[in-house]
């Protein structure tokens, strides 16, 4: 009896370790799954050997480790092993082909995954996908078709270039602002880019930049003349009367502080930023390819200059200094509420209060070109109306910070303020602007 029941125990305990192995080496039986995906989509064919790769891998039991190689004919390469100790249940590894010198061609990305199951006695189980691609390690050669701008400080200029391929980004680099091309006929660009106003000469180096859809880059150093310029200082005088005049806008615009002075400080310098930031953002994230526009840009009829772009201010209030600022624009005055025309063709891409500028109006003109309208008493186009050039956009006024009745008329060339005197002559637009772009078509 005694023995009979030691049987039955020892069957019971052999078929729970049976049970148990079972559940822990075959209840998970397939490998990970694996993806790839450059810059967020799935790979295409052609890749440069400085080109991001992610591979991503999933599995219910974990992910243990990831294996890259790489093959070519007959041989095989092994780049790079991770191994997670963690074993997420998903995991992404990013890698370059830098390392594996491939010469032009053909070859196979192969990619091994382990999951953390017990499968395999502890090595989990395994799955590999393979990817058929073309190393393209050649530069993309590029050819400026125009002759080497004159730009002034705070000004812009136009180039035209032809590329060797299609290109994925291209444009021209300042120090860390981007000014981006745009294509025109096959395999031609035309960029617009500007010398910032807050940069001397001796620290202007625009740089071009391209890259194709395998990821190869081609740097430059584009050739101009820097011409510098020294801007005028401009005094602003603050009284207490236009404090208390435009104390409920200044509550609008900082309600967090307690005196109209601190308001008007707080929007003068922190909020002013700020309403910067807006524009050179509505500037860069609603940019066309088509120039659109047709000469030199108009302004508000029988007006006079208030003020001038990069004048140099400082505020005084009764006598005292209280902040400095660069003016980015010019203020147009003519009789209060007066017409404001539309600058150029274009589209309305904000129309709005903006803070500091008050009622504003941005058009957009197309390859980075914008111009913005500001300070008005009222707003008579909406965002996304079509406005040719002349048509009006709304009405001079004394909103935001302003000191009197204007508009204050800015032109922005990659979201960066530039000078509008050039675009508002005849001469210079035809000279520096019209006669390359018809190099682009």
């Amino acid at each position: 009896m005694l023995k009979s029941k030691l049987s039955t125990l020892i069957a019971l305990i052999a078929l729970s370790i049976t049970a148990l192995f079972g559940y822990l080496f075959l209840k998970d039986l397939q490998g990970p799954s694996v993806s790839f995906t450059v810059d967020g989509k799935e790979l295409v064919q052609k890749i440069g050997p400085r080109k991001e790769i992610k591979v991503l891998a999933g599995d219910t039991s974990g992910v243990r480790k990831i294996k890259i190689s790489v093959r070519r004919g007959s041989k095989t390469l092994g780049l790079y092993e991770k191994t997670f100790s963690d074993t997420p249940k998903s995991a992404e590894y990013a890698f370059t082909l830098e390392d594996a010198k491939l010469p032009e061609g053909g070859f196979t990305l192969v990619v091994t995954a382990h999951d953390a199951s017990f499968a395999g006695f502890n090595k989990g189980n395994g799955s590999t996908k393979e990817l058929q691609l073309v190393m393209d390690n050649k530069q993309p050669r590029i050819v400026v078709e125009t002759t080497p701008p004159a730009i002034h400080r705070g000004g812009s200029a136009l180039i035209v270039y032809t590329a060797s391929e299609e290109l994925k980004k291209t444009g021209v680099y300042v120090n860390d602002i981007f000014f981006p091309a745009f294509p025109q006929k096959k395999n031609t660009y035309a960029c617009l880019f500007a010398f910032p106003e807050s940069l001397p000469s001796s620290e202007y180096f625009p740089q071009i930049m391209a890259e194709d859809s395998a990821g190869n880059i081609t740097e430059s150093r584009l050739i101009v003349n820097a011409v510098n310029k020294n801007f005028p200082g401009d005094k602003v005088k603050i009284t207490d009367t236009f404090l208390t005049l435009k104390a409920e806008e200044l509550e609008k615009i900082v309600p967090y502080k307690d005196t109209s002075l601190e308001r008007y400080l707080e929007a003068n310098g922190s909020v002013r930023i700020e309403n910067d930031r807006l524009i050179q953002t509505v500037c860069l994230e609603k940019s066309t390819a088509k120039a659109v526009w047709e000469n030199d840009f108009k302004i508000l009829p029988r007006s006079a200059v208030k003020a001038e772009f990069g004048d140099r201010r400082t505020y005084y209030l009764n006598d005292k200094k209280i902040d400095k600022q660069v003016h980015l624009g010019y203020d147009f005055a003519s009789v209060a509420k007066d017409t404001i025309p539309a600058g150029n063709t274009g589209t309305v891409v904000f129309a709005g209060y903006n803070g500091i500028y008050g009622n504003m109006v941005i058009l957009e003109h197309g390859l980075g070109l914008n111009s913005i309208y500001s300070h008005m008493s009222e707003i008579h186009v909406k965002e996304g109306d079509t406005v040719e050039k002349g048509q009006p956009l709304g009405l001079t006024g004394t909103t935001g910070l302003a000191v009197g009745d204007h508009v204050h008329f800015g032109v922005y060339v990659g979201g960066i303020a530039v000078q509008p005197k050039e675009w508002i002559d005849p001469k210079w637009v035809r000279n520096n602007i019209s006669t390359r772009l018809a190099k682009a078509n």
